[in-house]
């Protein structure tokens, strides 16, 4: 179980590290463009604009929902980082030194008020399961059919945090591309007002749209990285969480068949 948690800690920073990467790009691409302009263009966009707010403000409406979006990203990597784990789900220690020692004694109230105790997605579904038994009927196919039942909602629950980074994944650049089509058409109506004759009037225009395509491209790459990392890790817990059931149901089975053999 240490072991499986090293890993699961060590995945979780190269994530976060990858993240922090994913946005150098768009520190570079305002690094380069704190280029000096020339007489004209200085005159049409002040000093200000080569700086990462610049570059924001350039980007027009279409930033803002990306800043929320790119918060939302940090936000959920976090969430998911911390509740998406084995531990967080499963709780193999409160099963092994709790609840399976009254399963042992065929004690299922002592097991149900450790569930109790001990809230949590698997806690929850074993106390559904173990509810069955309350009224002195030990039906293991009743059982299995709580459980299944409880897992459908329990484990459906967290995995809601990870779908909304493929979520934001998809819009991101579908706002993205709304600013670029802005951006252009402002562009084309600077054209039909003012002429080719100087080109210079177009960078605002421009600017606007290429800024809200490679923001809406440096939202939704991180957040669809961290999607398919948590979407992986929840998958291997959700088969561990099946094997955990199992096991209790068969042992459980075996120690109410058997109440008298020691080896059951």
């Amino acid at each position: 179980m240490n072991r499986q948690s090293q890993k699961s800690n060590r995945g979780y920073r190269w994530l976060l590290l990858l993240l922090c990467l994913s946005f150098l790009p768009y520190t570079t691409m305002t690094a380069q463009d704190a280029a000096p302009a020339t007489t004209e263009s200085a005159e049409l966009a002040p000093a200000g604009d080569a700086t990462l707010m610049g570059a924001f403000k350039q980007g027009g409406l279409a930033m803002y929902p990306l800043l929320i979006f790119s918060i939302a990203t940090m936000g959920l990597v976090i969430y998911n980082g911390l509740y998406v784990r084995e531990n967080a789900i499963i709780n193999q220690a409160t099963i092994d030194n709790e609840v399976t020692p009254a399963l042992d004694k065929l004690d299922f109230a002592a097991a149900i008020e450790a569930c109790d105790q001990n809230k949590g997605p698997v806690m929850n579904i074993l106390r559904s399961g173990l509810q069955t038994t309350e009224r002195g009927n030990f039906n293991p196919d009743k059982i299995d059919q709580a459980f299944n039942e409880a897992a459908s909602v329990e484990l459906a629950r967290p995995f809601v945090f990870v779908n909304y980074l493929q979520v934001i994944a998809s819009v991101s650049p579908m706002v993205g591309l709304l600013g670029t089509v802005s951006g252009m058409v402002k562009a084309f109506r600077t054209i039909s007002e003012q002429g080719m004759g100087r080109p210079e009037l177009l960078a605002n225009n421009i600017s606007e749209a290429l800024v809200t395509t490679a923001s809406g491209l440096l939202v939704a790459i991180p957040a669809l990285i961290a999607y398919f990392f948590f979407k992986n890790k929840y998958g291997k817990i959700a088969a561990s969480v099946s094997q955990v059931l199992g096991r209790i149901l068969r042992d459980v089975t075996d120690r109410h068949e058997n109440p008298s053999d020691p080896s059951a």
